[in-house]
């Protein structure tokens, strides 16, 4: 998930400073500052974690519970299901690949389209730059736990995204192909199982409300704020034609995502299609290249992984320190838990939800395994988390591929671009199927939405409004409250839909 991996750090150790006047300050700053106090209320509450103290001497550390939480039902799933994530695999890519057809199938998307659609919203600037945060803090060792735990994940990924497909619905009656789907969805149905009806509409609302608010903070202000900042960059900084002029360039950003999103999720799907792949190829061309450059280095760099991972000089202390901060990038980067993929995902045209669930436990693979771990080992290879002396973020890993020619920090600039961008028209129709999920399937509310998102795409880029940001990046990381909830109750028939499609697979 691109802004958690990036501002949750901050959120951890954010404090309000007493004594100024938000008044004082100029527009954005005022409005950033008058979110401040709910701000640090909402993450005192949601990240609340519980304090470690481990080896001799003492190593003190926070663990999240949130991250427990999302990490228990990774570890859960794995083994409940039977290693899902790595017997089928191989059935997975083949089902991506087409290999099993369903031309009569009801739905908008191919497995293939709503696989990248879901790609193009995970993919994104925590790839980047939260991952140069886990290695700077955690060390090289929290590569390992990193890349464990984007395995794990792809369990939880299954569930969810199978659910999806199960209990999606068909909202608008003269619409028979076309597709809702997600937890606002099914969480209705786990409550229901369990005779306790009244209490799925309020975890359906809470979804709804978080997943709506994460849209236009994390999955929009964020994206549109730090693309703005990175393209600046790269023209010149205070020098350059856009300096001052964020609106400018917001403006410009939210008419490219305006011709996507008023097509729905039809075009939504052909375009991140197309930009996933290419954007992949650009990001990961570019690491390998100078990987490659440092191929002598390479051994020593794995070796180095290995060994803080699972013996760091730092000793126990140091060990439950690479563990957590591996962890934390992992579960925040590829969204398993969330259920957010299990949205876009529901509109893929199969009749086999398990098959569906198989392609789209794919996406922390591609995610975490492949994408972040690229990263790292970039970074760690070229020993930019080193000589970094401080820096961090999407500043580390331009660092690390500047190692290979300055040149590549325009290829990084247009990466962040095309994450960015491609994040934006995903997490657009994320918080649409949030919206009509909460107030109907109206037309003014998608209207109306559309309108609201936009606007906030020349906010991002035009003010500073990190406490706002942090406030519904909060708020989209709740999503895994009532999500894995359901997931738990829905275990047995999940379990048993799993069972039955693997064999009739084999007759």
């Amino acid at each position: 998930m691109r802004s958690s991996t990036v501002m949750l750090d901050k959120c951890f150790s954010q404090e309000v400073t007493e004594g100024g006047s938000c008044a004082a300050a100029g527009f954005d700053a005022a409005v950033d500052c008058s979110f401040s106090a709910v701000t640090c209320a909402t993450n005192e509450i949601i990240f609340y974690s519980l304090p470690i103290s481990i080896g001799e001497p003492a190593v003190s550390h926070s663990l999240p519970l949130i991250l427990l939480w999302i990490g228990a039902c990774s570890i859960f799933f794995t083994l409940y299901l039977g290693f899902v994530n790595f017997r089928y695999f191989g059935h997975a890519i083949r089902v991506l690949c087409g290999a099993y057809k369903e031309p009569g199938a009801k739905g908008q998307l191919s497995n293939f389209e709503s696989f990248t659609a879901s790609m193009s919203a995970t993919i994104g600037l925590g790839n980047i730059a939260g991952v140069a945060v886990a290695v700077s803090i955690g060390g090289p060792g929290a590569v390992l736990w990193m890349i464990l735990m984007g395995f794990l994940g792809m369990s939880t990924k299954f569930a969810e995204v199978m659910l999806g497909v199960k209990y999606r619905i068909t909202p608008q009656a003269g619409s028979p192909h076309e597709f809702a789907g997600g937890p606002m969805y099914y969480v209705r149905h786990a409550f229901e199982r369990y005779g306790i009806p009244f209490l799925g509409p309020i975890f359906a609302a809470m979804f709804a409300v978080c997943c709506i608010l994460g849209s236009l903070g994390g999955g929009n202000m964020f994206q549109a704020n730090q693309t703005f900042e990175q393209i600046l960059h790269v023209t010149g900084g205070e020098q350059s034609v856009l300096y001052g002029k964020g609106w400018l360039f917001g403006l410009g950003l939210a008419a490219l995502v305006g011709v996507v999103i008023v097509g729905g999720i039809g075009v939504i799907g052909r375009v991140s299609a197309r930009l996933v792949p290419a954007m992949a190829v650009i990001y990961l061309s570019a690491c390998l290249f100078v990987i490659a450059l440092y191929w002598q280095d390479v051994p020593g760099a794995v070796v180095t992984i290995f060994r803080e991972a699972l013996s760091p000089e730092a000793g126990m202390g140091g060990l439950i320190g690479a563990i957590l901060m591996g962890v934390k990038r992992a579960s925040f980067s590829n969204e398993a838990g969330l259920g957010s993929a299990a949205i876009v995902q529901a509109t893929a045209k199969t009749a086999f939800p398990v098959r569906q669930g198989m392609v789209g436990m794919l996406g922390p693979f591609l995610d975490t395994v492949v994408v972040c771990s690229a990263t790292a080992l970039l970074i760690v290879v070229t020993g930019a988390y080193e000589s970094g002396q401080g820096v961090s973020g999407v500043q580390l890993t331009s660092n690390a591929l500047e190692h290979g020619g300055a040149w590549l920090s325009y290829v990084l600039a247009l990466a962040v671009f095309l994450f960015a961008y491609s994040t934006l028209i995903t997490w657009f129709y994320y918080g649409e199927i949030g919206a009509t999920s909460l107030l109907g399937e109206k037309k003014w509310v998608s209207v109306a939405f559309k309108i609201i998102f936009l606007t906030c795409v020349v906010l991002g880029c035009a003010m500073k409004l990190e406490n706002i940001v942090n406030l519904t990046d909060a708020l989209f990381l709740s999503m895994a409250f009532p999500n894995i909830i359901a997931l738990y109750l829905f275990a047995p028939e999940i379990k048993r839909d799993l069972k039955v499609y693997i064999k009739n697979l084999k007759a």
